[in-house]
């Protein structure tokens, strides 16, 4: 492996780190947790990227790197005595395809700025695509961590909860 392409996945991996960190924070995830939110959200932003660089289709990267985050996610939520979702969401949230839909916004806002002579034969279809795109990889995150929860969660929310307080007392 080249040097290059080792720093680029690291400074994928630190950047998607604070993303997830931050939104960890908003999202109410418990200061002694946040790191896991950080090292999910690398890991998800990273691995994606490898994913890509190995030519594997930007939806199908997508649903792996979300599939081991939840999965990676319920193992953690086990560990501390956490739900899963209090950084699996963070997490994901770093492979929001933000560009794919400010695309579909611009585009739509120009369609509504021309008139119907000024149209280009392109327009539509590129927004068409833009908004099949975002629509495609926001389902992929939710199914990504919905399977790994529904397939590997043994213990419930509720029951997770209050061996947290347990253990806390």
């Amino acid at each position: 492996m080249e040097i290059g392409f080792l720093f680029h996945i690291l400074l994928d991996f630190s950047l998607a780190f604070v993303v997830a960190c931050c939104w960890g924070i908003l999202f109410g995830t418990p200061a002694r947790i946040l790191w896991i939110a950080g090292l999910l959200g690398g890991w998800a932003h990273a691995f994606r990227f490898v994913l890509l660089q190995f030519d594997v289709g930007l939806i199908s990267a997508t649903l792996i790197a979300s599939l081991s985050v939840g999965v990676i996610g319920i193992f953690c939520s086990h560990k501390v005595y956490h739900p899963s979702v209090v950084f699996t969401m963070p997490a994901c949230i770093t492979m929001i395809p933000g560009l794919y839909a400010y695309r579909t916004m611009l585009g739509s806002i120009k369609l509504t700025d021309m008139s119907a002579s000024q149209l280009s034969a392109e327009l539509i279809p590129e927004i068409m695509h833009n908004m099949m795109l975002t629509l495609s990889l926001l389902f992929t995150l939710a199914i990504g961590i919905s399977i790994a929860a529904l397939l590997f969660r043994s213990k419930s929310v509720p029951e997770t909860t209050r061996k947290n307080k347990r253990r806390r007392l």
